[in-house]
């Protein structure tokens, strides 16, 4: 079951000119989260931002002998919220619940994980990747962004024995391009008899993508999407997802029950807000 906390900022890390990372002591959320869940987070006391935005846990903190102490966010400042979170202070409190939704399955060895994640689609991948690093699996991270700077924390994941495999848009750091590119190119050098699951999250477009290169070369994906929520509990229905049963037929599900992780052959992509 979640847990509503008034968390007290630990940290705020400024990456860039937008991104940053929101430390917050929440050993009751953080001894609790799976791989791939989410907090909502609201970051003031008052109406002004009224509702809790969703926040993909990022990483787990722990003391000096790895008890769980809190949790972290990956932030990009866009609106109201964002930005109160991006200029938080040690020592102020934030409203945060969790951890919520549906995680990740983590595959062990023999098989392989790839995570494919674009911008701030990496948040959700730290969780996972320890959990890989756990059970000895091999993993790669296929990372894009637009530029060398929008891509971060490549060295945690290299700590983590991630592979990462880098793309930006204007060709900054590693292939020039968009993230699926490479990932196209494992796919189709990579034997049939190697057992690999894509984890997919980032923009709409990019998740739509990787799920079609999956069903191209025949591989299970899961994507975590990015919905809009008001409450991360089900109750105002203001991030359906439309999505097909086993017979096909078209279904809506709520994505903070449901989710935030899905097979992506579940998905009806075409219905998907970009």
């Amino acid at each position: 079951m979640p847990v509503d906390i008034d968390a007290r900022v630990v940290s705020n890390t400024h990456l860039s000119h937008d991104y940053s990372v929101l430390g917050l002591a929440a050993p009751e959320i953080a001894s609790l989260a799976e791989p791939g869940q989410f907090v909502m987070i609201k970051p003031t006391a008052g109406v002004d931002p009224l509702l809790r935005r969703p926040f993909s846990i990022f990483e787990i903190l722990r003391d000096s002998v790895g008890t769980p102490t809190g949790i972290s966010v990956l932030n990009k400042r866009i609106g109201a919220g964002t930005s109160l979170l991006y200029d938080a202070t040690p020592g102020s409190h934030m409203g945060c619940l969790g951890p919520l939704g549906r995680p990740f399955e983590p595959v062990t060895p023999p098989a392989e994980a790839w995570m494919v994640a674009g911008g701030v689609g990496l948040a959700p991948f730290v969780t996972l990747g320890e959990a890989l690093r756990l059970t000895a699996t091999k993993a790669r991270l296929f990372y894009g962004a637009r530029t060398a700077a929008d891509l971060t924390h490549v060295d945690l994941f290299e700590r983590l024995h991630v592979e990462p495999v880098l793309a930006t848009e204007d060709g900054s750091r590693g292939t020039r391009g968009f993230v699926t590119g490479p990932l196209e190119v494992a796919l189709s050098t990579t034997p049939r008899s190697t057992d690999v699951r894509l984890y997919a999250c980032g923009p709409t477009p990019m998740m739509r993508a990787v799920a079609k290169l999956a069903a191209t070369y025949g591989r299970r994906c899961d994507v975590s999407l990015e919905q809009v929520m008001g409450c991360g509990l089900g109750g105002c229905y203001s991030c359906v997802v439309l999505t097909q049963t086993p017979s096909g037929s078209p279904h809506f599900v709520r994505s903070c029950l449901d989710g935030p992780v899905f097979d992506a052959t579940r998905i009806l992509w075409d219905a998907l807000a970009h």
